[in-house]
């Protein structure tokens, strides 16, 4: 449906049609979770804004490091000669293979 954004962190929309609300949680976290609901658009930004709240709050209270969405670390697999070919491209190029790879990511998504 689509993404609510607030303080680094993006969040998913959902509509469950049986209870007739809109819920959500935080992308791109691995260790923390943090869900929403409202039964408005307006209600359902609340709750997601509060809760990045709360968790900012909680890590803070406890001295504890906010996990960061989307750390920017990816474990990417492909075949060898995928592998073989791009780092020969990318040495060809004068470029490491993580810029390449992210170049292309780029070309791709734009």
């Amino acid at each position: 449906m689509g993404n609510l954004r607030y303080k680094g962190y993006t969040g998913n929309v959902e509509y469950d049609e049986d209870g007739n609300y809109f819920y959500g949680h935080v992308l791109g976290l691995h260790k923390d979770g943090i869900s929403y609901e409202g039964t408005t658009a307006d209600e359902l930004k609340k709750d997601f804004e509060d809760g990045i709240d709360d968790y900012l709050e909680g890590c803070r209270a406890n001295g504890v490091e906010p996990e960061k969405p989307y750390s920017g670390k990816v474990v990417l697999r492909m075949s060898s000669g995928l592998h073989s070919s791009a780092s020969e491209k990318a040495r060809n190029l004068g470029i490491s293979l993580n810029e390449f790879i992210n170049k292309a990511i780029e070309a791709a998504i734009s």
